[in-house]
Parts: structure tokens; C-alpha cells; sequence
């Protein structure tokens, strides 16, 4: 307790929580466009029942990987070598997450452009299989961004309380995003394709995270803002072209 009132009294404690609250936030986000198009394939009935159980699982395992930060801290070091660069299991765990999200994303924008493909997919036909088949991938997925949130709050901060909070506060705006975000997207087909694009640059960054090359991120989501502009203005021009569409008609 007194630890904690020490650390309310840091001013330098208090950015490096509000820095960590922004980057643990925009992590969850990237874990949550994955988690509603994956639900939104599901029937209507399973979708927000899914949606928390993913999101309740990357809380689990971001506060589970929270309590062995011993143990995260060794993830980063190398377990073998490649033409001599070395590769840590935090680097085998992001390229695994990588090539499945690339893999994912290209699959569903491949069914996306060509609505005749049939071929099979990981989500059945069946309810009871495509819903145990989407929290699959989700647990799957989760366990990538729950290494990757983990491993960037041990590198900002010494403190766990302050990764503990940020946890929690990225977690809590995921559950208050989730059915808003879910539901945006399934009305809006064409950002389907946007997201599906934001997943497909995500994955095609962790590969080069694990593979050595380190991708600032910030330019990474900048250019998702900018993309996310200019989808939003696409909208308020179609539905402007509608509505002087409709406004023509004879009532």
C-alpha cells in the first residue's frame, strides 16, 4: 500500500501510466477489429456471447503473463540463430501470430471478393462448430497481442501496478468498443475491407518484428488514422449521393 501511495506521488509514474493506458489501448483495439469479424460470421444469437469470452480470455492472459514477468523478460532472449541473428521465443510467438493473421486476412478478403468461393473454411457450418472454431482462433490471436502488450508494458515500466491498471483500463474500452464496433462494421461492408486491410499491415508487422526489423509503430497507425479519414469520407459522401437521390424522387 505504501508502494502504491509513493507511485501516486511520482509525477514521472503518472506518464509513463498514461503513455502505457494509450499504447495498451491501441494493442486492444488491433485484438478487437480481429474479434468482431470473426463474431460477425457467426449467427446473430452466438455474436456478443463470443465477443466476451475473446476479450474475457486476452484479459486472462494479459493479467496471467502479468503475475510471471520473470519469465516474460526471458522470452526476449535468443533460443537459436539464423545466418547469425538470433531468435527469442517472443520473436518464434510473433511471426506464428503474424503469418496466421496475413493468412486470415488474405482468406477473408479473397471469400470478400469473390463471394462464388465455397472452399472450406475454419468456421463450419454448423453453429456449435463455427462458434468453438472462432474461439479458437480467438484464444489463438489473443495469446499473440497479450506477449506482444505484455513485453511493451515490462519495457516502459518497472512497476506492476501501473502495467495492472493499463491492463485493465485497455481491457475495459475493448468490452465498452466491442458491440458498437461489431455492429459499424457489419452495416458497413466496405470498412470489412479496411479492417480486414489493418489486420493483413498487423500481421505483415509482426512477422518483421520477429524477424529483427523493427517497424515504428507510430507510423504504422498513422497510416490506418489516414485510411480510416478517408473511408469516413467516402461514407458521408455516399450517404450525401443518397440522400439527394431520394430527395428527387416524386413522394
Amino acid at each position: 500500500m505504501q508502494d502504491l501511495m509513493l507511485l501516486a506521488q511520482d509525477p514521472t509514474a503518472w506518464v509513463a501510466l498514461i503513455t502505457l493506458v494509450v499504447m495498451e489501448v491501441v494493442l486492444g483495439i488491433d485484438n478487437l477489429i480481429f474479434i468482431s469479424i470473426l463474431t460477425n460470421k457467426l449467427p446473430p444469437e452466438h455474436r456478443e456471447k463470443a465477443r466476451r469470452i475473446g476479450i474475457g480470455l486476452a484479459l486472462v492472459m494479459r493479467l496471467a503473463l502479468l503475475g510471471t514477468v520473470a519469465w516474460i523478460v526471458k522470452l526476449t532472449t535468443p533460443v537459436f540463430e539464423v545466418f547469425g541473428h538470433g531468435f527469442s521465443w517472443k520473436d518464434l510467438i510473433l511471426i506464428a501470430g503474424g503469418l496466421f493473421l496475413v493468412w486470415k486476412a488474405t482468406k477473408e478478403i479473397h471469400h470478400s471478393v469473390d463471394p462464388s468461393d465455397h472452399g472450406e473454411d475454419f468456421i463450419a457450418s454448423s453453429a456449435i462448430n463455427s462458434f468453438g472454431a472462432a474461439i479458437g482462433q480467438i484464444l489463438l490471436l489473443d495469446l499473440v497481442f497479450s506477449v506482444d502488450s505484455i513485453i511493451t508494458a515490462v519495457g516502459m515500466t518497472p512497476h506492476l501496478p501501473i502495467m495492472v491498471i493499463a491492463v485493465l483500463a485497455a481491457v475495459a474500452v475493448m468490452l465498452l468498443a466491442a458491440n458498437p464496433l461489431a455492429n459499424f462494421i457489419e452495416k458497413n461492408p466496405t470498412i470489412v475491407m479496411l479492417a480486414l486491410a489493418f489486420l493483413l499491415m498487423i500481421g505483415t508487422t509482426l512477422i518483421a518484428e520477429g524477424m529483427g526489423l523493427h517497424v515504428p509503430k507510430g507510423y504504422i497507425y498513422a497510416a490506418m488514422a489516414f485510411s480510416a479519414l478517408v473511408e469516413v469520407l467516402n461514407m458521408v459522401a455516399r450517404n450525401a449521393r443518397l440522400r439527394k437521390k431520394n430527395a428527387g424522387k416524386p413522394h
